[in-house]
């Protein structure tokens, strides 16, 4: 998390959902595996094995009583993207790829807030299946849904004027397979799909500011930094969540 001197456990009790809905699996992954230096040791949370399982059963949640399962980092984290969306006046019909879409919740929000051109990839099958069963729940044919590694990155995927990730990097971060190159590729596959004068807006609770401006400082420019709920706790202040909007140049 972002802040030092302070225990895991400590900061568990100075979460709330609305914070960061996603913190139980990172507090998880904080439990499991030690930090060092600028990375993570490997974790399951970073294992397409765990979220297939983790989809899966989402998936017969909402096949059971219509459940759709997890919003990562709360709901709150769709309206502040959303909001700066309207800021910045993205055009309504603006390509926008939802990087590791998981249950597909944010691309229904984008759509019912007017977004014409959406996009969801994710490498996990139950995932795609829960997404293509909610967007057809809410009658939102026209979304596209693909399973992709983004990792495997294919120009077939096509170019977008936007591309957000909400936790996606911070479970690629923690990938055994992509533990000594994972970073790179994903910079590599982002500037693959994002046109120049894009924007890209990640969401993570593992990575810092000054972490994350460094791991994208080839190719991209910081712009903005969208405010995010913060804590005090032992004479520090801290945030559970990072939120940057960097522009590809």
């Amino acid at each position: 998390m972002h802040i030092s001197g302070v225990s895991s456990d400590s900061m568990d009790s100075k979460f709330s959902s609305q914070t960061c809905h996603h913190a139980a699996r990172c507090d998880e992954k904080e439990k499991e595996d030690e930090y060092l230096g600028e990375d993570f040791l490997p974790s399951k949370l970073g294992t397409k094995e765990y979220w297939d399982d983790a989809y899966q059963r989402e998936l017969q949640a909402f096949e059971d009583i219509g459940d759709v399962g997890e919003i990562w980092f709360g709901e709150e984290s769709m309206g502040r993207v959303v909001r700066w969306l309207d800021k910045m006046k993205i055009p309504r019909n603006a390509a926008i790829l939802d990087i590791g879409t998981g249950n597909g919740v944010f691309l229904v929000e984008l759509a019912k807030h007017g977004f014409t051109n959406l996009t969801g990839i994710d490498y996990s099958t139950s995932a795609v299946k829960l997404s293509h069963n909610i967007l057809e729940k809410e009658g939102l044919s026209n979304v596209k849904v693909k399973e992709i590694d983004f990792l495997s990155f294919s120009e077939e995927l096509g170019s977008f004027d936007v591309s957000i990730d909400k936790g996606t990097f911070d479970a690629i971060t923690l990938s055994v397979d992509a533990k000594d190159d994972g970073k790179e590729r994903y910079v590599k596959a982002l500037l693959g799909v994002l046109r120049m004068g894009g924007f890209f807006v990640i969401t993570s609770c593992n990575w810092t500011k000054e972490q994350l401006l460094d791991i994208f400082s080839n190719g991209f420019k910081f712009l903005h930094e969208l405010p995010t709920p913060g804590f005090q706790f032992g004479g520090r202040t801290g945030n559970s969540v990072t939120v940057l909007v960097l522009e590809r140049i």
